[in-house]
């Protein structure tokens, strides 16, 4: 069994929105439709998704074609960064620094990076509980580098963040490392565009 940790693609960024509540984009879409030329989705047996919207939005059209339902679960959400809510991109990316650089502090009320890891590790072992056929999680790209460096053994620390929104990385169960670095879903997309660990 093979599970594969997949990150939401961009997303319509809306401040009047709270961000669990915010949609893919036009671009978004248009990729996500990318993932499914990867050989791996047609193997999928189960689709485990946060309950944020982007990331329901991007199981469901992974599970669509399979016939699968979209399984949820909160615990696969992204870091509770709730106490601030929306902040300007260049702001948002000086707290994720943060954020990683001292995982076993809040940064500015937000979920601490060890209490988030350990969340999004036990949410994950539950997702794959009784399979016995590929598992796709799909969540966000904050918890996923957490959980990559769970996997890997490594120290909690940002240069292991995936290369931008949607991306994935594969590993084994039930303690296998991962696989590869996090992989970009077809081309990157142009700049400008809402990206990094940011949703």
């Amino acid at each position: 069994m093979t599970v594969y940790v997949i990150t939401h693609p961009e997303v319509d960024v809306d401040p009047a929105v709270p961000v669990p509540r915010w949609g893919l984009s036009p671009a978004g879409r248009a990729r996500v439709e990318e993932l499914l030329r990867l050989p791996w989705t047609r193997t999928l047996e189960r689709v485990v998704s946060s309950t944020e919207t982007k990331a329901v939005q991007t199981a469901g059209t992974l599970a669509a074609p399979l016939g699968l339902p979209v399984l949820t679960d909160p615990e696969l959400g992204e870091n509770d960064r709730s106490a601030t809510g929306f902040v300007p991109p260049a702001e948002f990316e000086q707290l994720a620094d943060a954020f990683f650089a001292l995982p076993g502090r809040s940064v500015r009320g937000w979920e601490r990076a060890v209490d988030a890891q350990a969340r999004f590790v036990a949410a994950v072992a539950r997702a794959v509980e009784g399979a016995t056929g590929d598992v796709a999680v799909v969540a966000h790209g904050g918890v996923g580098t957490l959980l990559w460096c769970h996997l890997a053994g490594v120290a909690v620390d940002r240069r292991h963040d995936q290369p931008g929104q949607g991306s994935w990385f594969a590993f084994e169960p039930p303690a296998g490392r991962p696989a590869s670095p996090w992989t970009r879903i077809g081309a990157p997309v142009a700049a400008g565009q809402a990206d990094g660990a940011g949703t």
